[in-house]
């Protein structure tokens, strides 16, 4: 069998996945499920990308030590991709052994062929991105995700970076689709060309990390570590040539990326390889961003959008259908609850699902649910099956270069022939009018019906495998689906008098209203859990004032009942007026592990620019909401003074951290 090797990012479990980043595993899954129906013997790796700076910060304010905090986290992608029908064959994460070895093998060989010296290093570190920004110690944004990069200064190794300027160039001109899309290996060659610099692949002021050998103050930088997850997984811990499955598998045939990590991949990465002596990947695909409006779906903006409640009230298949379908992929592209709930009316309950189940219902009906014979076809019948051979035709070339949206469009298109074809012959008006004078035109009709859903089955099993085995199921096949080979799929394989089972309801329509309601709760309840107070059950006689009249006595809560609200100190980093309102100000606030963007009314007693810089308190487990169409993802804590309302903000004389707890 011929192999294919494809994986996704390591992801940073610092936070929970969310649409925007399980949209790679989501793309992925299809692709690993699209090659093994086409014969590829399949390994499909995904993990979590466990070093770093910002790891070990967010451990230290959970009060925890970095390896329990990131083993919490890895549960989460497990239970996530397991919801989504993810199909991976590896999960690699960077605090296994073997990975270990594997870094530090990496390492010796670039070590040996001259590429790691030792030197001082100074300049702008991102510590979000885990990125050099610049090696001048003067303010520089990181140019990933705009925060002020930090300065560091440390003695550590670097990896001579300019060293592979030239043939890093040589094997862009050799290799026309290392990066795709064509315009991301543009933006690659440019950098490269413009001239590149050595890199530090160490780092001294941190413990959380891979140990460098022979220096045990240093631990790998988390780039050199996480990229080499890619050959842990299959078997590189044991050595290149002694590991049949690193044989087997390595090169990977596809890394497929966010454009944000680009550099990492299509730079850095093939330097890595080429200083151990290592083969290149054939194709990094660089996807564009899920946004929600014009943003980026990010938690630091507080507009993310999780997968669990889509899963809870539409299903996994609703979501990934909706992925593919929708977004060009390769470019960034809007996500709505509302498009999610069209497209699962109009495609999966109007089109696909009404087709299904009426046509099992009809041959239940009227041919005892048995798959009648079909005899001479008409020329529709004929233009059908011709349609189908170049439906799946089309479907494989565009799936084979990742264009999805419009390998769906062209499935639909076949589909929707398929229903006009029922709604020209009307066999339920056949069958009213005589069933036994019309059972040769009838059999005809439910047999091209039936066999449209099965071709439909195995050809959209990548995309929407759960609902994709029960149509395969409703039509009595007993062979498993995953095992179908699309080189085998021809127009005509339903056997006649295959039992169909009952008629089911695959995709029941939404009513939209309804429907957002509940997505919207479940998503208040993801981002903030509810929880129940527990109410006295003793009866408190009120006190009296200074007047006689009886003066109820504050409800007291309980010291868990404190704990549950989550206080943290946060600095303002960026403060602009809510256009439109006089009273509210838009701020970014950051509470060490990211960046909030919240919606205080503070705008009639606090100018934008003195804000920047407060030390303030934010309480960050609150449900979010939307003030004047912005989202406010917590809450600025403040006193009340004066009979005005006057809000006096809550800050600090000292110096406390960002992301610090009050207790």
């Amino acid at each position: 069998m011929r192999k294919f090797y494809l994986t996704t990012p390591l992801y940073y479990p610092n936070a929970r996945p969310h649409v925007g980043n399980s949209y790679t595993t989501v793309v992925c899954d299809a692709i690993a499920r699209y090659k093994r129906l086409c014969g590829y013997d399949v390994a499909y790796l995904t993990g979590t990308d466990e070093h770093g700076e910002k790891l070990e910060r967010a451990a230290g304010q959970a009060g925890v030590a970095p390896q329990a905090f990131v083993a919490s986290k890895r549960e989460v992608f497990y239970e996530l991709w397991k919801a989504l029908n993810i199909s991976y064959t590896h999960f690699i994460f960077t605090d296994l052994p073997d990975h270990v070895r594997s870094v530090q093998r990496m390492l010796i060989r670039a070590r040996d062929a001259g590429y790691i010296e030792k030197r001082r290093y100074q300049g702008r570190y991102c510590v979000s991105c885990e990125l050099y920004v610049s090696e001048s110690t003067e303010p520089a944004d990181c140019p990933i995700c705009g925060r002020p990069a930090e300065i560091m200064e440390e003695e550590n190794y670097f990896f001579r970076l300019r060293k592979f300027q030239e043939k890093l160039l040589t094997h862009y001109a050799e290799h026309p689709k290392f990066v795709q899309p064509d315009f991301r290996f543009n933006e690659v060659k440019n950098f490269v060309q413009s001239g590149l610099r050595d890199i530090s692949v160490s780092r001294k002021r941190i413990k959380w990390g891979i140990p460098w050998p022979g220096d045990t103050e240093q631990v790998f930088y988390v780039w050199y570590d996480a990229l080499t997850g890619y050959l842990t997984g299959i078997g590189f811990a044991e050595g290149d040539n002694g590991n049949p499955e690193f044989q087997k598998y390595w090169p990977a045939d596809l890394h497929m990326v966010g454009k944000d990590i680009i550099r990492f991949h299509a730079v850095y990465w093939p330097a890595f390889l080429m200083a151990a002596s290592l083969p290149l990947p054939e194709t990094i695909f660089a996807h564009g961003w899920l946004t929600v409006g014009a943003d980026k779906m990010s938690k630091s903006k507080g507009n993310v959008v999780y997968c669990e409640p889509i899963v809870e009230v539409l299903g996994a298949d609703a979501l990934r259908y909706h992925l593919l379908r929708d977004i060009p992929f390769g470019q960034d592209s809007s996500f709505s609850y509302e498009g999610l709930i069209q497209r699962f009316n109009s495609d999966l309950a109007n089109d696909l699902g009404n087709l299904a189940n009426r046509t099992v219902t009809m041959v239940n009906r009227y041919f005892a649910g048995e798959v009648p014979v079909a005899e001479k076809p008409t020329p529709a019948e004929l233009e059908i099956a011709e349609l189908a051979g170049k439906t799946l035709q089309d479907f494989r070339v565009r799936f084979d270069f990742y264009d999805f949206s419009r390998a769906l469009d062209g499935a639909w298109q076949f589909i929707g022939r398929v229903n006009k074809y029922l709604v020209e012959t009307e066999p339920w008006a056949l069958a009213e009018a005589g069933l036994e004078a019309n059972k040769t035109r009838l059999a005809n009709i439910l047999y091209t019906a039936a066999e449209a859903v099965r071709f439909s089955a195995v050809m959209l099993y990548p995309v929407i495998p759960e609902s994709a085995e029960r149509l395969w199921r409703q039509l009595g096949q007993k062979a498993k689906l995953e095992d179908q080979r699309l080189d085998d799929l021809r127009w005509g394989g339903l056997k006649t008098g295959t039992r169909v089972s009952k008629p089911e309801i695959i995709f029941p329509r939404l009513e939209k209203e309804a429907t957002l309601k509940k997505l919207w709760e479940l998503e208040d309840a993801e981002r903030a859990p509810a929880t129940t107070r527990k109410e006295s059950a003793k009866h408190v006689e009120p006190q009296l004032q200074s007047g006689g009249q009886p003066q109820a006595e504050p409800q007291r809560i309980s010291i868990e009942d404190f704990a549950k609200v989550d206080m943290r100190v946060g600095e303002v980093k960026a403060a602009e007026l809510v256009p439109g309102a006089q009273k509210l100000l838009k701020l970014s606030v950051d509470i060490g592990s990211e960046v909030r963007q919240v919606v205080a009314g503070i705008a009639e007693y606090y100018q934008a620019e003195q804000l920047i810089g407060m030390k303030v308190v934010l309480v960050v487990n609150l449900q979010r909401r939307k003030l004047r169409g912005i989202e406010s993802n917590g809450m600025i804590v403040a006193a009340t003074v004066g009979e005005e309302g006057r809000p006096v903000l809550v800050t600090f004389k000292e110096d406390v951290p960002n992301g610090a707890r009050l207790k």
